[in-house]
């Protein structure tokens, strides 16, 4: 995806493909390269496909939270002179693009949802990343797949690096900590736009009660689900994450 980088401004992003804006969302401790497959696949297939990497690290401690982020998308959107943008987020990314939806609702054609936090979320159990502990880290990212062999040396390392350091470290909890006060369960009724909402069966950090809910809540929403898949299915099952999604942006129209 490096081919695709821009720096503009404050913003780096990736972007290919021409159509409908498609704008994918990574989660808290993910990375843009997480959703590879997706933005191969769909900027081949009519939409314009863009990935901003969103300043989870940069942005002061007191305004590191759900609330300032979806404002920087904000910023980005209109940066790029979007519109009408369907919104794809993944844990984290999902609840900015919630949260976005709530006070920006104008410019959102649609939502997709996968493993997003918002309604509940169990990243963490009641334990939380300690420095220098590699067997906890490990552990807590093979519990993100079904498949423990998707948590490579690379993922752990790149995991490992954030959790290790002492100033993202305090700002990955800030986060985190702000998704649990920013409980999106009382605003989904008032989203009325088309939602997708593709999740693994065997998620254990957003677990598949927590679809229910969302699909429940939000008026016009479809769910899909994927077997032997846990909490990341644009990296655990690309293929299928990729084909349920066209056929529902195609059905609606989008």
């Amino acid at each position: 995806m490096t081919e695709f980088l821009k720096k503009e401004g404050k913003f780096t992003y990736a972007e290919a493909g021409e159509g409908s804006p498609i704008i994918i969302l990574h989660g808290l401790m993910g990375a843009l390269s997480n959703f590879d497959s997706t933005f191969n696949y769909l900027s081949k297939k009519g939409f314009k496909v863009i990935i901003p990497e969103l300043p989870l690290y940069t942005l002061p401690i007191l305004k590191t939270n759900v609330k300032n982020l979806a404002k920087f998308l904000h910023d980005f959107i209109e940066f790029k002179e979007l519109k009408n943008v369907t919104l794809l987020g993944n844990s984290l990314g999902g609840h900015i693009a919630l949260y976005y939806t709530k006070h920006y609702s104008e410019d959102v054609k649609a939502l997709v949802l996968t493993g997003s936090s918002g309604l509940y979320e169990n990243s963490m159990g009641n334990n939380y990343p300690r420095r220098g502990d590699k067997e906890f880290v490990r552990r807590k990212i093979e519990e993100v797949f079904y498949d423990p062999a998707i948590a490579t040396d690379e993922l752990f390392e790149q995991v490992y690096e954030v959790i290790n350091d002492r100033n993202t470290l305090i700002k990955t909890l800030a986060i985190a900590k702000s998704a649990v006060r920013h409980n999106m369960a009382k605003d989904l009724p008032n989203m009325n736009v088309p939602s997708c909402l593709i999740w693994g069966k065997q998620d254990n950090v957003t677990p598949p009660e927590v679809a229910e809910d969302f699909h429940k809540l939000l008026p016009d929403a479809d769910l899909f689900w994927i077997d032997k898949c846990g909490h990341a299915a644009m990296m655990e099952t690309p293929e299928e994450f990729n084909q349920i999604l066209e056929n529902w942006l195609v059905s609606r129209n989008i």
